[in-house]
């Protein structure tokens, strides 16, 4: 990973923007949308974006301690903006590092037709309802498996239908327990993740722990939640803890 992804708040905040035509039109735009006052070169400013990708105003910009974006111009940037999935408060962000922003356009027009209009409203109900979601699962363990079972794919609550925002009442008045303590285990086709099954894949994302042979690749022990213990063993455990674990082996 090149770089680290981030949502900025700049709701009244400034923002350098120089440049002038197709553009620089397009970037004064989104810093609208996301509430920036935009300024000139000489003001103070903590981010610019140079929409001509002028070197030199780039080179006078970053003297000055300012990131700079310029456009075009993936070499000269602090930082990319990505292409933009907007289900407000849900923000999608797709980057290749400047890659190609064919590529990052492309995948979010297949994005935008996967994800339902409905699903910012989704996450409003599930910030309305954190205290009833604490309230149902005290135990922030039992409340992370609770909450990933709800929005598994065909949960009360996936967020891949349109229906679920309105099934966020119905679902913590369910009294339906998630599944119990368990060990799950994952033999592993080969080290490529992209070839890791979808049920392998949604494991992994859910797993409080995972357990693995010392051979299992890391590219296959980062598809793992951020926050999942990773044990090495030469052996699945006796006993494996609370919540879902996993034992990941290679194919023989």
């Amino acid at each position: 990973m090149q770089s680290l992804p981030v949502f900025l708040r700049l709701q009244g905040r400034a923002v350098i923007l120089t440049g002038e035509g197709e553009a620089a039109d397009a970037k004064r735009r989104l810093l609208e949308r996301a509430g920036a006052r935009i300024v000139g070169e000489e003001e103070e400013a903590a981010l610019a974006i140079v929409a001509d990708g002028d070197e030199a105003t780039t080179a006078r910009l970053q003297a000055r301690g300012i990131l700079v974006n310029a456009t075009d111009r993936p070499d000269l940037c602090d930082f990319t903006l990505p292409a933009i999935v907007d289900r407000d408060p849900v923000l999608i962000a797709i980057g290749t590092g400047g890659a190609s922003a064919g590529l990052a356009k492309a995948l979010r027009q297949r994005l935008e037709a996967l994800l339902p209009a409905r699903l910012g409203a989704l996450a409003t109900a599930l910030h309305d309802g954190r205290s009833a979601i604490r309230k149902r699962w005290p135990d922030a363990a039992a409340r992370r498996r609770g909450i990933d079972a709800g929005l598994a794919a065909g949960g009360p609550i996936d967020p891949l239908s349109d229906k679920a925002a309105d099934a966020v009442p119905d679902w913590l008045a369910a009294k339906a327990d998630v599944d119990a303590d368990r060990l799950e285990t994952i033999k592993l086709p080969s080290a490529d993740p992209d070839d890791l099954t979808l049920r392998a894949a949604r494991l992994l994302g859910e797993a409080d722990r995972i357990y693995h042979a010392p051979d299992v690749p890391a590219a296959i022990l980062d598809r793992a939640r951020a926050d999942a213990a990773r044990i090495t063993a030469s052996a699945p455990p006796g006993q494996a803890g609370e919540g879902l674990s996993l034992w990941l082996e290679m194919e023989r």
